[in-house]
């Protein structure tokens, strides 16, 4: 293994949760198998008795020296606020799908096995069990960089149809590591959404500092930081349990300049994770006062999403209806419409191009006179 690569796994082992172990404690010295030719050695806990050493080793090993606990994403661990009952649990239960699907990458690596256990999901979650499986590969590749293409095959491969979870996996990975993201092997027009996915971890492990008034990461520059925010915008979703006036008060202690972001982020979280009644998605578009196309537009995104995975439901239509003021179906239309002679990156990034004629289609529906003309569509 390289070098950087093992100066970034101390790195990432004493920044986050991997490395939640305390220096008092009785630790053993082991060799951990990440790949069938490089051995690392890290002070850890002993195995479990219960473990199995031979067994899957080299994807029990990474599980072991990787993993997250099951209560990293519970409710109670992380603070969040607002939730009823109902809507923890089903917060709660996307964490842990979450979970599920990067363990079973560390396990499994990029292997027909691995694609079969997240097919093995319920269908409507099966977007979140992709999403933690891309952060495992990303993480796989990079620490083996003679062997760094797993995401790209797997996204080139079964992950297709998950390619916008995917690319939001592979963010939260990048939120870990101590150096930019190499970002050529990504898909030239989603690529942004890994930026969306370490702006969702930073606000998911850490919202409170960015509510109390943390910037943005110092490596992020340029549209990096927008991508960021509309991450961290979708993270506030589960912060605040998906209750609009708790939602409302927390977009409202940032600079106005990144509210349009924070809100577009919010109405994806709000269409592909759901759960709300049709009187809060009311609501919350109503706190979003001048910012409800960012809100449509982040929701449009959210169908798009699932309609191109085969897993929208009859709370994506819901949310739609009420967000986007159409179908769910016919709101994933739009981002389809909207790639239409779309330009390439310029001073603009594409994908804000393409964000900017979403929402212009939706600022177009409460203009009766100035519907929007129905465009050929694409495929993004």
């Amino acid at each position: 293994m390289q070098n950087y690569s093992l100066k970034a796994l101390s790195y990432t082992l004493e920044r986050t949760q991997w490395g939640e172990i305390s220096p008092k404690e009785n630790f053993s010295k082991i060799a951990i198998l990440l790949d069938s030719n490089v051995t690392v050695v890290k002070y850890l806990r002993p195995l479990p008795d219960s473990a199995d050493p031979v067994k899957k080793p080299f994807g029990l090993a990474r599980r072991w020296v990787f993993g997250l606990g099951t209560d990293s994403t519970s409710y109670a661990r992380r603070g969040f606020r607002g939730a009823t009952d109902e809507m923890r649990a089903r917060l709660e239960q996307i964490g842990a799908t979450f979970l599920r699907g990067y363990h079973a990458a560390l396990e499994h690596g990029e292997t027909p096995e691995l694609a079969a256990r997240l097919d093995s999901e319920a269908l409507e979650l099966r977007g979140f069990v992709y999403e933690g499986a891309a952060m495992g590969l990303t993480l796989l590749d990079f620490l083996t960089p003679w062997n760094s293409r797993r995401l790209a095959r797997f996204l080139a491969g079964p992950g297709e149809p998950h390619a916008y979870m995917l690319h939001v996996g592979a963010g939260w990975l990048w939120a870990r590591l101590p150096f930019s993201p190499r970002l050529g092997r990504l898909d030239p027009l989603l690529k942004w959404l890994g930026f969306d996915g370490w702006g969702f971890h930073e606000g998911f492990f850490h919202w409170q500092d960015y509510v109390a008034g943390r910037r943005h990461p110092k490596r992020l520059s340029g549209y990096a930081r927008h991508a960021f925010d509309q991450g961290l915008g979708r993270s506030f979703w589960f912060v605040n349990g998906g209750s609009p006036a708790w939602i409302s008060q927390t977009l409202a202690q940032f600079p106005v300049e990144r509210q349009p972001d924070l809100w577009s982020g919010l109405g994806l979280a709000a269409t592909y994770a759901g759960y709300v009644s049709p009187a809060a998605l009311s609501e919350l578009q109503a706190c979003a006062g001048p910012h409800r196309f960012h809100l449509a537009q982040g929701s449009a995104f959210a169908a798009k999403a699932r309609q191109r995975a085969g897993n929208l439901t009859d709370y994506t239509d819901t949310a739609t209806r009420v967000l986007c003021g159409v179908s769910a179906r016919d709101a994933a239309r739009v981002p389809d419409s909207a790639l239409e002679n779309l330009p390439g990156d310029g001073t603009e990034p594409a994908y804000e191009l393409w964000r900017k004629r979403v929402r212009a289609h939706f600022e177009q529906l409460e203009r009766p006179s100035q519907r929007p003309v129905a465009i050929s569509v694409g495929n993004a």
